[in-house]
């Protein structure tokens, strides 16, 4: 399996290169050359299999030859075994046709454990067998820092260093990052918004004496295991629902496209789909589109889901390339156009193909706050903000299908202010991280500044 650039300037790489690179060097990002397929029958034997096989099953799809798969069984059991459900994203039925999948059991109860956990060992397996050290640099909304701390501290063989915007995000999110001893974890809280953070990373990126210099990667859902990991739960909740003799739909709570686009490579794979409700706050970047065709950056709006305060989406840019047929050269100009002018219109026929598929729905924070407590009053799930975003969308949603699956993204108790302002309910902390108010921070401050940044990290990586 080869993995090409969105933008068609960079050397087809494998999956090894295309995990541990993150960004293409041209700036563009990795997809496979062609999407590999899962069988109908082996769809729905999905159903009984434990969710490590499953894991394996899919990502391995991915890697082909380049690791064995026995030692890619071995790494996701490691990797899902250290969530404290025993099905990893277990499903929990709200109404009839309506089910959550709880994607938030892992150490930083957040949906990015899902993917950190299990890209955590593969780094480690795969720079083991190389005998290379590497510093990765990435950019958090809220959940992917945490994530990424919790996969690999301690690790021998990475460096991390995490950029978040302060003040932007929850203490408790905040406090996943910062309270971490080991010395391989640096987090640096920025001046500035989550767009500005990862604009930094991309532009650390495109910095060729930093790459060489720090052997930089990256583990934003740039990185397209993250993005194979991902798909993973598509998969199994789909086949628990009746897949694929059953269409699934499914609503995403979504800012950086990420965790949507893996529905997108589900789909590829074979999994038979209704619809993929794209939900947004305010900051409806994603939205609009999927509704209008336009993709536009607008004023960054502070919410009661922050993780999803984004203006600009890294991985539409993989559904664009899909969209107009792989045209690389098209691909790069337009991400180039947006990149000056904060607007591109999706050509016609790219937005038909995307509208196949894909939704959009825009939620305010009162009917965010009116989801949260409807579905407390309702069912007595405490759910968090984005979760809420997710449910008030597909109140009312006009051609979703059922079954459907709500991404539940995160646990409550990551956003015990929101939700127990609208609920009157004050999540309290799961037992294995109760203390966590109670343990020291330890993080720089930095202003929103590239150079700056790029300084930052070089000195720690030699240090």
């Amino acid at each position: 399996m080869r993995y090409v650039s969105t933008r068609g300037q960079a050397p087809h790489v494998g999956f090894v290169d295309a995990v541990l690179g993150g960004l293409a060097p041209d700036g563009g990002l990795y997809v496979p050359e062609t999407w590999p397929q899962i069988s109908a029958a082996e769809i729905a034997g999905f159903a009984d299999m434990p969710y490590a096989e499953v894991a394996a099953r899919v990502i391995g799809a991915f890697a082909e030859n380049e690791i064995d798969k026995a030692d890619l069984a071995e790494m996701c059991r490691e990797a899902y075994g250290s969530f404290t459900h025993a099905a990893t994203v277990p499903l929990v039925q709200l109404s009839p046709g309506v089910f959550l999948a709880e994607l938030f059991h892992g150490p930083s109860l957040a949906f990015k454990d899902v993917a950190m956990q299990i890209l955590a060992r593969l780094y480690d397996h795969l720079l083991g067998g190389q005998g290379r050290n590497q510093t990765i640099l990435c950019a958090t909304s809220g959940d992917t820092g945490g994530a990424a701390v919790e996969a690999f501290r301690g690790a021998k063989n990475v460096k991390v260093v995490v950029l978040f915007p302060e003040g932007r995000i929850s203490e408790v999110q905040r406090r996943f990052m910062t309270t971490a001893t080991e010395t391989n974890i640096a987090c640096v809280a920025v001046k500035g918004s989550f767009d500005d953070c990862q604009a930094i990373v991309k532009n650390a990126f495109q910095d060729k004496s930093l790459r060489q210099a720090v052997d930089l990667s990256g583990v934003n859902s740039i990185n397209f295991a993250r993005i194979a990991a991902q798909a993973v739960y598509y998969f199994t909740t789909a086949a628990a629902l009746g897949a694929p003799g059953r269409r699934v739909s499914f609503a995403v709570p979504s800012g950086n496209f990420g965790d949507a686009f893996a529905g997108y490579v589900a789909h590829r794979m074979g999994l038979p789909m209704g619809r993929i409700l794209v939900a947004t706050n305010s900051n409806d970047i994603l939205a609009q589109t999927f509704e209008t065709g336009r993709y536009a950056r607008g004023k960054l709006t502070p919410t009661i889901s922050p993780a999803m305060d984004i203006q600009s989406a890294s991985n539409f840019e993989r559904l664009y390339f899909e969209g107009v047929e792989r045209e690389a050269t098209e691909t790069a100009r337009a991400f180039e156009a947006f990149g000056k002018s904060g607007a591109i219109d999706v050509p016609p026929k790219a937005f038909a193909a995307m509208r196949e598929l894909f939704r959009g729905a825009a939620v305010s924070e009162a009917d965010t706050a009116r989801a949260i407590v409807s579905t407390f009053n309702e069912t007595g799930q405490l759910v968090d903000p984005h979760t809420a975003v997710a449910l008030s969308a597909l109140s009312r949603a006009k051609d979703i299908d059922g079954p459907v699956v709500v991404m539940s993204t995160a646990h409550a108790a990551k956003f015990p202010e929101a939700v127990g302002k609208a609920s009157g309910v004050t999540p309290g902390l799961p037992r294995g991280v109760a203390d966590l108010a109670a343990r020291a921070e330890r993080f720089d401050r930095l202003p929103a500044e590239a150079e700056t940044i790029k300084a930052y990290v070089r000195a720690f990586a030699e240090g």
